[in-house]
């Protein structure tokens, strides 16, 4: 599936300017990481991107997301890697975070959201933000408190495991660059 076929997908199934957003800001991320880990499928890693929450919208609960969507992907006959990655990315799916691909999801997904929510509350949105204004945000718990500090974090300490001497800074400025690259899909 090419990252134009999951967009259309993704539209089909979801109509909130936010998710669709959201999955963009994901979506860019995954491709920023698939350049720094030099993945000859970058493709894939954007689609896994694009498409980790498209049924969210008509499916949110646990018993249903992603298991839903990762079925339908499976009837298209995607990739089995991000299927993979889209069922890591729900811990509660009990599938395990193997793949580099996964593990850049699971890293990449609430920190995309956070920097979207501190975008939101800045004059200039995107443009110029460091990552120390990030992390400041992220130690202030009532700022986008539906985000998951721990999942964050569990996401840096994986991705060091595949990106030698990651630090939590770089990761983080590494998404603010990639969502500022995609600004125009990004309703901020």
């Amino acid at each position: 599936m090419s990252p134009d076929q999951a967009r259309e997908l993704m539209h089909e199934w979801t109509e909130s300017p936010a998710l669709r957003g959201h999955m963009e800001a994901v979506a860019a991320c995954m491709g920023a990481y698939a350049e720094l880990l030099d993945a000859s499928n970058r493709d894939d890693w954007i689609v896994a991107g694009l498409l980790h929450d498209f049924d969210y919208e008509k499916h949110p609960s646990k018993e249903e997301h992603p298991f839903v969507g990762v079925r339908e992907l499976e009837s298209k006959q995607v990739d089995r890697a991000i299927l993979d990655a889209i069922l890591g990315h729900a811990p509660y799916s009990g599938v395990e975070r193997e793949s580099a691909m996964a593990k850049a999801l699971f890293a990449v997904d609430e920190l995309a959201g956070f920097i979207v929510a501190c975008a939101k509350v800045r004059p200039t949105g995107v443009e110029d933000m460091k990552a120390k204004s990030v992390r400041k945000k992220l130690k202030d718990s009532r700022f986008a408190a539906a985000v998951s500090r721990d999942d964050i974090a569990i996401g840096v300490t994986e991705l060091k495991t595949i990106v030698n001497d990651l630090e939590e800074s770089a990761h983080i400025q590494t998404c603010i660059d990639a969502i500022a690259n995609a600004s125009d899909a990004i309703p901020i």
